[in-house]
């Protein structure tokens, strides 16, 4: 069986596409929740009750912390709300809201897109898939017209033009006959539920499902990581994979396959796990290998934090360790990365909510994500060999990142804030004793970033060894012909703005004006085409000989910034808020956008071009025929002073 759709509709559907039916097959599954109290006989009167309207039976079961005595009750979501109302939430419940599909996956030693008998760890698996590629050509943010839509089969194309309705009807047609299993569709999340509601209109058959059911995604704005995230809604068609290859952060980082790897791993069809964030595929993860494991998954976190002393507190909560470094540029330095610092700790240290207390036990977490960190390592070895292994690093590796950031995660089923505290704490250790290592070596420490560290001089092959046997941590070493660490506004060093030459030639840029996400492209490539330049020198000595070459590039942009195209002065900037009490140019922007008939959400990021930076006039990035000189003079100069430090401080330094 290898099931790429699964839902639950009453009923648990599968499809499975070696058996190539064009109906899923049907599984009656009625799931059930586990109740813990710690004084039944308080609650006798509610336990009869539910004796008497469902199937009750006295068990035991297990947690990540050991077995406990309680009932299993076979009913739904809104029973368990009412006993937790009951009990004024001192009842413990269990396996209360997991998704039924990938519960009976789990129960019956299954898994989405892969075989009975396959790991789901494996790196080489069959991706028996027929797809078909729709692409609208309109923008879904400034027409709901579909008049002109492109379909590709098999590297051709085929063009639909004319009236919406004979243009969605031919499409449905086109999609019946091909009947893919897959279809990639940029902004499918934003056209699909239009097109839905189109074909009720026009009483046409949306045969993007093989059912003529679809499932909703509702949109959200939520608060992640201290900033406002926002989600498109969806509308899924059942029985076929549906990708927005535009909005899906996994099809954009890890292509086709890292969604199918995903999918394996977390026992989440392919729709989903291509619209979840690494965090929600990391938690789906720990709740697949949990079920898999017989473990009950909590419903309420009761453990998150133990109350505790401030001074505990302040002892315990420092995050991660970072040295600030000297600005300058520096000669034959030397770049060594922990590979999956964080996850290889929580390994290593056996770190799990239910380890806190030195039990001598493999705890929970660490258990499960070893597989995934040796898959990872395995990934990360083989793309250096064959390219085709990229998505699956990356999707690995963005699970790996956020594994670390759940464990403090209030809501996290198996997190718990001392554990985070506890990794945090492990990493500063590790870090002083590298450094130490360097120093004991007559190595000069130039800078560290949590699991990174700088160093010049002496023998870095041997310094690598070093560290790995005493951390027991794996490590990659970069060389660098030079390096320049950034300065803050202050003059003391910054800790994540930097740039160098690599020793193959590669530029490695960090924290700079082209990194980040509001540059425009022009002030972008403008700085890009300067760290190119400086890129060809392997030596300070040579870098300071490219400095005219870099200084005619930068008055090159400034002498065409009047000719330049409005479109490559777009800045791009999520929006936190709605309302703002004072004018910015964040609220200038929401009314351009309302003007033009755009929704906005908080979290949302919006394209706008500045016109009038002393009123904040901006234009959307559809409209901008004209741009403010002076301010995008001076984003130019900003870009340009991060560059140029390094010329500074070579000719400082000669002087």
């Amino acid at each position: 069986m290898w099931i790429f759709d699964s839902y639950h509709r009453g009923s648990v559907e599968l499809w499975d596409r070696s058996r190539g039916s064009p109906k899923p097959l049907t599984f009656r599954y009625s799931p059930s929740f586990y109740l813990h109290l710690e004084d039944p006989h308080a609650h006798w009167e509610m336990t009869e009750g539910l004796e008497s309207r469902f199937k009750v039976k006295e068990c035991s079961f297990d947690t990540i912390y050991g077995p406990l005595d309680g009932y299993e009750i076979w009913a739904g979501r809104d029973v368990a709300l009412k006993i937790e109302k009951q009990t004024r939430l001192q009842a413990q419940l269990y396996n209360v809201d997991l998704r039924v599909d990938q519960r009976y996956l789990a129960d019956k030693g299954l898994f989405p897109c892969g075989n009975e008998g396959d790991s789901r760890f494996d790196t080489d698996f069959d991706l028996p898939l027929t797809s078909l590629e729709i692409e609208v050509d309109a923008n879904p943010q400034l027409t709901r017209m579909m008049t002109g839509i492109t379909v590709r089969n098999c590297s051709r194309d085929t063009r639909l033009n004319g009236p919406e309705r004979q243009v969605l009807a031919d499409l449905f047609d086109l999609v019946k006959v091909i009947d893919p299993d897959m279809i990639l569709f940029p902004d499918a999340d934003l056209w699909v539920p239009r097109m839905v509601a189109k074909a009720e209109k026009y009483s046409l058959d949306p045969s993007l499902s093989r059912t003529g059911w679809f499932r909703n995604m509702a949109s959200k704005s939520y608060w992640s990581y201290g900033k406002m995230e926002h989600k498109h809604g969806a509308v899924i068609p059942e029985g076929r994979i549906l990708i927005d290859t535009e909005n899906s952060f996994t099809y954009r980082e890890s292509g086709i396959a890292g969604i199918i790897l995903a999918s394996r791993l977390t026992g989440l069809s392919p729709n989903l796990t291509s619209r979840y964030t690494p965090g929600t595929l990391i938690s789906n993860y720990e709740v697949y290998e949990a079920l898999q494991r017989g473990i009950a998954v909590p419903f309420r976190k009761w453990d998150a934090e133990r109350q505790r002393k401030i001074v505990d507190l302040k002892a315990a909560d420092k995050g991660g360790m970072i040295f600030q470094p000297q600005p300058g540029v520096h000669e034959n330095a030397y770049e060594l990365d922990f590979t999956s610092f964080y996850p290889s700790i929580i390994v290593n240290y056996n770190l799990s909510p239910e380890t806190l207390d030195g039990a001598n036990r493999r705890g929970f977490l660490s258990a499960v994500i070893e597989p995934l960190l040796d898959l990872r390592l395995e990934t990360k070895r083989l793309k250096k060999i064959d390219p085709k292994y990229k998505g699956l690093d990356s999707v690995l590796k963005w699970m790996l990142v956020t594994c670390f950031g759940y464990t403090g995660y209030k809501n996290a089923k198996f997190g718990r804030i001392e554990v985070h505290e506890s990794i945090t704490s492990i990493s500063r250790e590790l870090l002083i004793k590298t450094k130490q290592i360097a120093e004991s070596m007559d190595l000069k420490v130039l800078h560290g970033i949590v699991d990174c560290l700088w160093v010049k001089g002496g023998d870095a092959s041997l310094f690598k060894e070093k560290v790995e046997a005493a951390a027991g941590i794996g490590t990659e070493l970069d060389p660098y012909d030079w390096i320049v660490f950034l300065p803050l506004a202050d003059g003391f060093g910054a800790y994540n703005r930097y740039f160098g030459r690599l020793s193959n030639g590669k530029l490695k840029v960090r924290g700079v004006a082209a990194r980040k996400r509001d540059t425009p492209e022009y002030v972008r490539r403008m700085q890009m085409d300067v760290f190119a330049k400086m890129g060809e020198a392997r030596s300070i000595e040579e870098l300071l000989q490219i400095k005219p070459q870099a200084v005619e590039i930068v008055k090159r942009y400034h002498r065409e910034l009047p000719s330049a195209d409005p479109s490559e002065m777009v800045i791009h900037r999520r929006i936190s808020k709605l309302n703002y009490e004072k004018r910015c140019v964040q609220a200038s922007a929401i009314q351009a956008h309302k003007r033009r008939g755009v929704k906005v959400s908080p979290g949302m990021t919006v394209g706008y071009v500045i016109r009038d930076a002393s009123k904040w006039e901006v234009d959307t990035e559809w409209d901008a025929s004209e741009f403010d000189l002076d301010y995008y003079a001076k984003l130019i100069g900003k870009a340009w002073d991060e560059a140029s430090f390094a010329f500074k401080f070579i000719e400082g330094r000669c002087s």
